[in-house]
């Protein structure tokens, strides 16, 4: 049986990685079709695009990532059905849960490697990915994202910024209030712009007007431009999704647990980014019991009326997985309870469709 794992953990893997390897240029070549023309207006230097699109295949891939799995475990599984291979190891007295060893094991490299990227590499890939984007995709755009970003520094300050650039370190319409510990406001700074000087670590206030409140009257001043230090971190300027998704695993704890001091209304976004990193590797053998239970039996359609089941199921999990974490995002749902139910969900339904697959 030894020969058998070894034969089938190898088609597993090398399907696997050739599945990835297939879809990526497919991937880019729609993505240059689409974007050429904003590359070329806004002048992206050629190392930056080449780097951009490296980073796209691994934004891509591991957003893609169950599909994938799902698709090559189908793919090459069926083939073995269809040549009758698994019916002739299972007739020689081989269990079917013993013949599901080497996809276990399989699965267990893939999830571990899974793991790593989204823990580390995907993080640096989403970064790349997005400020290339928000500097030469939308370079003519007044603003670039519309954020509203408005965060509790402590117990006295607050920041509110309307729109921020990445790329260019640049929020829109900034402010900064301060109270005293009756909820009064005592100081408020506002300014068009607010740009992050990373050679003196400075911030440079554009428009600049500070209004302290006095108990009589207040005192406004103004200046045209204003270079000078503030107690937050840019950081706190970002947007929250492309912030959380450029974090490794080590820095995203260390942000959340920041962020709940702060009374931070946003720790549900940052929370389903965080379970996210741990359910796309464990959903690899869920995947995986059900792509084998599913393309295991010999259909009369053959190939395709696998293919056909096994695409269904694999956009139905991509599509409950996006639901749930909208939901967690945008109302008071659980993170954790969104981020797992589809993992629960099709758990429950891979030891369903393996139970029959035995009998």
């Amino acid at each position: 049986m030894k020969i058998i794992d070894w034969y089938i953990l190898k088609r597993y893997l090398v399907t696997f990685f050739m599945m990835l390897l297939l879809f990526a240029p497919i991937a880019i070549i729609i993505d240059i079709s689409e974007k050429i023309n904003k590359i070329l207006s806004n002048n992206a230097p050629l190392d930056e695009t080449v780097i951009y699109y490296l980073n796209f295949t691994v934004y891509f891939a591991n957003f893609l990532f169950p599909i994938f799995l799902f698709l090559s475990i189908i793919w090459f599984t069926s083939k073995l059905a269809n040549n009758s291979e698994i019916i002739a190891i299972l007739s020689s007295g081989v269990s079917f849960t013993r013949f599901l060893r080497p996809y276990i094991i399989g699965a267990t490299i893939i999830s571990f490697f899974a793991m790593l990227m989204s823990f580390y590499l995907v993080p640096n890939a989403s970064k790349g990915y997005n400020e290339f984007r928000y500097t030469y995709m939308h370079k003519h755009r007044e603003t670039r994202e519309s954020n509203n970003v408005y965060k509790q520094l402590n117990d006295t300050q607050y920041i509110h910024v309307n729109s921020f650039n990445p790329a260019t370190k640049t929020g829109f319409e900034f402010s900064l209030e301060t109270f005293d510990k009756n909820n009064k406001l005592k100081e408020k700074i506002h300014a068009s712009t607010i740009k992050w000087n990373e050679e003196d670590s400075t911030y440079t206030l554009r428009t600049f007007s500070r209004r302290i409140v006095g108990e009589l009257d207040d005192r406004l001043i103004t200046e045209s431009k204003k270079d000078t230090v503030l107690n937050f971190d840019l950081d706190d300027l970002t947007p929250v999704i492309y912030m959380a998704e450029t974090l490794s695993i080590g820095e995203l704890n260390k942000f959340i647990e920041r962020e709940k001091k702060r009374g931070s209304g946003n720790i549900n976004t940052y929370m389903v980014v965080k379970h996210k990193r741990f359910s796309v590797p464990v959903s690899a053998f869920i995947l995986t019991v059900i792509a084998v239970s599913v393309s295991a039996m010999k259909r009369r359609g053959g190939m395709g009326i696998n293919l056909a089941i096994g695409i269904f199921i694999a956009f139905s999990y991509v599509f409950f997985d996006k639901m749930f974490g909208t939901l967690a995002e945008k109302s008071s749902m659980s993170p954790v309870l969104a981020v797992w139910l589809p993992n629960v969900f099709f758990a429950i339904l891979a030891l369903y469709l393996l139970r029959n697959a035995k009998r």
